[in-house]
Order: structure tokens, then C-alpha cells, then sequence
């Protein structure tokens, strides 16, 4: 069955519709702190959640972890959670992941609907039906394909973000735009970060959702073409671990700048416009600055990009596009090739 996905003007009725059409004899509510504070306050009074278990998972995508995945389940097996309960994830990327990957493992498979409350899970973690945890110092390294039942979009909680999570969320948009067409890059790059239009962003929102998801119902189990969503991570999922330790980047921040690198090597390997390049940083550089990358952080970082889940037998695997709509996937980088797009980085124009 292919999952739906409602962007709501009316929530609360458009939420009872969905949690209606999903059979279940018990609600558990898996939410973060933020959203558990500014979402689920204005839903606890829905008639259809009055009976619902909450399970609140403090901020963070360190918390995406086993031991919160274990606490998850523990939570379902006391609350007497069986294979017609059904399970809200309400909140960002860390919640939607680790809560589906939760339901999807309990019992063999709960049914689960998503409630995104961050730009970044609206466009990205909640739909596609990836579901995972960290785990040994890698992102994402455990997990499975489940969809969601539904995911119900309530586009007013943008308001709510503050510029970090805006920002993190619009990256994924950005890329989309880049895997798309020229149109729909320029209309992101022209889009004011400073300034919301909110409707204009909804409509983009919308436009960003439908880009991802015509990826993904070619190649469901990212064996092929799906894996052109993952421009911008390979340098993105490194820089993003590198600042762990450190100052720790919003995972967005890492994409933004993983995408300067790779559509820098894109302009060098596969014919990618310079000057749509050159625009593309300059966008980047205004809104998300550039990272304290010092030339002492690249075997660390090129370290990392080979023990990267997208590396085959150790080097570093990447996508680069030739064009607007055009990426090509599964394409080596060399050590000194990652090194030249890091100086690129911290210094190019």
C-alpha cells in the first residue's frame, strides 16, 4: 500500500480521519522534549489521544541510539502494546526514525503514522520509509524500509522553529531542487531564509515531498537511482560526525556544505555548471556560513567517508550530478580529489 501523506490546514479533524483509518485497539505517542512541549500540549485534548501513551525521548539525534530503542520497547511491552496497537511519531528526524524502526520491529511490525513538527522530517525523514538507529559511532547504521501508514504534515508548526532548525530542513530542499530541474533550484535560491513567506514555503514544501518520493517508487530498497539522495552526504555525514566532538552541526548545516563539495567535484568530473555551482555556495555561505575545518581535521574527516555505509570495499563512494535532474550515483572519490573539495570548503568562492 503506498503511503499517504496529508499537508493539513484542518489537523486535528485531518489526524482523527487517519488514526480512524488505521485499525488499532491502543494509541502509544512517541515524541521528543521540544515537541512534546509545543506539539503535543496543543493535541493532548484531541478526543481521539485522551487515552493515548506517551513516550517522551529527550532532544537529540545522539539519543537515536539502542539504549532509547530498548526503552522504546520496554515502554510498548508494559504499556500491553500488541499487533493491532498503533503508534504516533511526533516530532523530528530522531523520532520518526528510531519510533518507525521501533514499530516496525515490535511484535513483527506495529502500523505507524508520522507527525513531522521539523522542516527537516517534513521533507525528509518521515516519508520515504527509512527507519534506523545510530549505532557504533555510525549514522543510520542499523535499521529497515517500513513505511509509514500515514504522514500528516501540520505546516503551522514551522512558525515554531527556531533559525538552525529552518535552515536544517531547507538544505534537504535545496537538494531536492539540484535532483530536480534549474526552475526548481532557482526558485530555493531565491527564496528569502531570513524572511519566510510561509505559504510560499508550504507550497515548496509540498513540491520538495513529491521530488523526493518519485526517487523513491523507482527503487524502494535504494539498490539503484534512489541512492541519488544521498547528494550532499557522503561529505555531509562526516563533516556532520566530525563536529560531534566539537561544536555539533545541525544535521541540515552538514548537507549544505556537503553539497559545495560535491557539486564541486561535480564541476571538475561530470560537466555541472560552474556558474550554477558558484550561485549554489554563494546561497550556502550566506545562510549557513562555513564550518571551522582545519586543514589538521581531513584525515579524519576522509576517514570517516571511508567507513561511511555508502563506501564499497573502502573507498569513498559519492553522487555527482551533470546536470540540474541529472545525478549520477556510486562515483569514487580519491583521497586527495576529498581533500581538494574540502579546501574548496573552507576557501573557494
Amino acid at each position: 500500500m503506498e503511503q499517504r501523506i496529508i499537508l493539513s490546514d484542518r489537523f486535528e479533524s485531518d489526524l482523527a480521519l487517519c488514526i480512524s483509518e488505521c485499525e488499532h485497539d491502543g494509541i502509544f505517542v512517541i515524541c521528543d522534549t521540544s515537541s512534546h512541549r509545543f506539539c503535543w500540549s496543543e493535541m493532548a485534548h484531541f478526543p481521539t489521544l485522551r487515552q493515548a501513551e506517551v513516550i517522551t525521548i529527550v532532544d537529540g539525534d545522539a539519543n537515536k541510539n539502542l539504549r532509547q530503542l530498548t526503552r522504546v520497547w520496554e515502554r510498548l511491552q508494559k504499556g500491553g502494546a500488541n499487533r493491532h496497537s498503533l503508534v504516533i511519531n511526533l516530532g523530528g528526524g530522531m523520532v520518526t526514525d528510531l519510533g518507525g524502526f521501533a514499530a516496525a520491529t515490535f511484535k513483527r511490525g506495529l502500523s505507524f503514522i508520522n507527525v513531522p513538527t521539523t522542516l527537516l522530517a517534513m521533507v525528509d525523514a518521515s516519508v520515504g520509509g527509512k527507519t534506523g538507529i545510530n549505532f557504533g559511532g555510525m549514522k543510520n547504521e542499523i535499521g529497515t524500509f517500513q513505511d509509514a501508514s500515514r504522514v500528516i504534515i501540520n505546516t503551522d508548526w514551522l512558525k515554531t522553529l527556531d533559525t538552525d532548525d529552518l535552515r536544517s530542513g531547507y538544505a534537504e530542499m535545496l537538494k531536492h531542487g539540484l535532483l530536480d530541474s534549474q526552475e526548481r533550484w532557482a526558485r530555493l535560491v531565491g527564496f528569502d531564509l531570513s524572511q519566510p513567506d510561509w505559504h510560499e514555503l508550504a507550497k515548496m514544501i509540498e513540491a520538495s515531498i513529491n521530488i523526493k518520493l518519485r526517487y523513491v517508487r523507482r527503487d524502494p530498497l535504494e539498490k539503484d537511482i534512489r541512492k541519488s539522495l544521498n547528494l550532499g552526504h557522503t561529505f555531509g555525514h562526516a563533516i556532520e560526525e566530525w563536529s560531534l566532538s566539537r561544536q555539533a552541526l545541525p544535521h541540515g548545516h552538514a548537507v549544505a556544505f556537503g553539497l559545495v563539495c560535491e557539486l564541486y567535484l561535480s564541476t571538475l568530473r561530470t560537466g555541472f555548471p560552474t556558474e550554477q555551482m558558484q550561485q549554489t555556495v554563494r546561497f550556502v555561505r550566506e545562510f549557513y556560513g562555513t564550518p571551522a575545518i582545519s586543514c589538521q581535521d581531513y584525515d579524519e574527516l576522509v576517514t570517516l567517508m571511508h567507513h561511511d555505509k555508502k563506501s564499497h570495499h573502502g573507498e569513498i563512494r559519492s553522487v555527482l550530478l551533470s546536470g540540474f535532474g541529472r545525478p549520477i550515483i556510486d562515483q569514487t572519490v580519491g583521497d586527495e580529489e576529498a581533500r581538494q573539495a574540502l579546501d574548496f570548503l573552507r576557501e573557494g568562492a
